[in-house]
């Protein structure tokens, strides 16, 4: 079982890590939360341990981060010294699983990893849903109002972005930046892309859901 453990504090880090390890744990450590993101973006965990009060990115909007952009279902056990109420609301919200109060015992950790790891990947994580549109990330699936919707790759991946951002407008460019990173298509390609996408979504409805706003960007009305 590969466990990541995200903590600022390396000697907490490196105590974790050497308990789980003799429980039979491949163990895994970083400082804050960029390299977090770094770290799951290139490979696969069991489970996450993770500090809520970091340098650089704190360990709730990590996260969330993990959540919404990279689709990260690996269960997350917040390991924190924040005990309020309020605190563990927005660790919850954020995407946590769990959540251990420090100090803790190392013994009860390993036991909520086990459990953790035993519940698996989220799964609610691939489902997005804005107004009357149902996007099935794994799939690929796309419906409005329960009818199905046969979109292209890049048509699918614009409005995944969409909807992420919904009803929020995203501009020209990071709608590029996302689907081409450096390589700028012309205008003329992207404007083909959501044209399509436009027509696909609206076959069959009275009003349309994908509203470009010009000069600034594109988004998905209410």
């Amino acid at each position: 079982m590969k466990v990541l453990v995200v903590e600022d504090n390396q000697q907490i880090a490196e105590t974790i890590s050497d308990y789980l390890e003799l429980e039979g744990f491949i163990v895994e450590c970083c400082y804050h939360g960029e390299a977090a993101l770094s770290l799951v973006s290139q490979q696969k965990y069991d489970v996450i341990i993770m500090d809520i009060m970091m340098p650089k990115i704190d360990g709730v909007l990590t996260t969330s981060r993990l959540r919404k952009e990279l689709n990260c279902g690996t269960p997350i056990l917040f390991l924190t010294a924040k005990d309020t109420l309020e605190d563990k609301i927005s660790a919850f919200n954020a995407g946590g699983d769990d959540y251990l109060v420090k100090p803790f015992a190392l013994e009860e950790l390993a036991i909520r990893i086990r459990a953790l790891a035993h519940r698996g990947e989220r799964k609610d994580l691939s489902l997005l849903n804005y107004a009357d549109i149902e996007i099935n990330i794994e799939s690929q699936a796309v419906s409005r109002q329960g009818e199905a919707i046969k979109l292209t790759l890049i048509q699918f991946k614009i409005l995944t972005l969409l909807i992420k951002s919904a009803p929020n407008l995203v501009s020209k460019q990071q709608v590029i930046q996302h689907i081409w990173g450096e390589e700028s298509p012309s205008s003329d390609a992207l404007r083909s892309h959501i044209y399509g996408l436009r027509t696909a979504l609206d076959k069959n409805f009275t009003h349309s859901r994908l509203e470009t706003v010009h000069g600034q960007g594109y988004r998905i009305k209410p």
